[in-house]
Order: C-alpha cells, then sequence, then structure tokens
C-alpha cells in the first residue's frame, strides 16, 4: 500500500470565522459533525472524537484526535484559521490519516481548503475525496440558504 494525499478547496461566501464557526459546530447544519446518529467530541488540542456515518447501507465509525484548533478572530474578515485532526475509520483500513482544514480571507469570502494525508491508497484516496466534496458543498449551502450564518 502506498499511501496518498487528496485536496479539496470550495469559497464559502461569509468571512472565515463565521465558515469555522459552522464547522467546528455539531448543531450547525454545514457542520460534518451535525445530524450524526452517534458523536462523541471533545473539541480542544488533544481532545477526542468518535462518530459513526450511516452509508451505503452500513454503519462506517471513525474516531481520531484534534491536533490543532486555531480560530480565525470573529470581529476581523481578514483573519484565517485552521483545525486538524487524525482521522481512523475502516476506510481507512485502521490506519491513523491526517485531515487538515485551512479558512483564508478571500475577498469578503472563505477560500477553505482540506487536505486528508496518509490515506492507505488511490481508491480510498477518490472515496474520501469525493466525500469531503460533498462536505464542503454542503457547507456552501448551508451560507447560501442561512445568510444570517
Amino acid at each position: 500500500m502506498n499511501p496518498t494525499e487528496v485536496t479539496v478547496s470550495r469559497t464559502i461566501p461569509a468571512s472565515p470565522g463565521k465558515v469555522f464557526g459552522v464547522w467546528m459546530d455539531p448543531a450547525s447544519p454545514g457542520s460534518p459533525w451535525h445530524g450524526l446518529p452517534r458523536l462523541v467530541i471533545h473539541m480542544v488540542k488533544d481532545g477526542l472524537f468518535y462518530f459513526v456515518i450511516e452509508h451505503e447501507g452500513k454503519a462506517w465509525a471513525h474516531y481520531g484526535r484534534f491536533l490543532r484548533i486555531e480560530r480565525p478572530d470573529p470581529d476581523s474578515a481578514d483573519s484565517p484559521g485552521v483545525a486538524e485532526y487524525t482521522w481512523v475509520s475502516e476506510a481507512t483500513y485502521g490506519r491513523e490519516s491526517v485531515v487538515t482544514i485551512a479558512f483564508q480571507p478571500l475577498e469578503g469570502e472563505t477560500e477553505i481548503t482540506l487536505r486528508h494525508s496518509n490515506l492507505p491508497d488511490e481508491a480510498m484516496g477518490q472515496r474520501h475525496e469525493e466525500g469531503w466534496m460533498w462536505m464542503l458543498n454542503a457547507l456552501a449551502d448551508r451560507f447560501s440558504v442561512h445568510e444570517e450564518a
């Protein structure tokens, strides 16, 4: 197995502080943690998470640890942010991978770039890339539907 890495990006029509806030809030539609059938999460550096996604008729357990949480200044449209965590699931064949999400200001919007590294192979890389792009699209939809977000 040769480890692989995928990167997906999307521009979101909101400030980095607002986009980061939704991404990290399990109660917010558009967050990857929202609406999961099972979720245990402690969002601090070295905090752990566990959740289950129902996909293709199967329950996929995921778990990991927060490596870095750098919140953008909520009062500044020009303040970047970063969230980084380990990611382990059956789809990583039990290997620890790393998800890094950068929230960069871009002319009044946010360029969100998600890099997922140390995926086990190209096939699982492609599946994760599709899943992450779906997630970024859901996040963008959250801001187009909820303009006050």
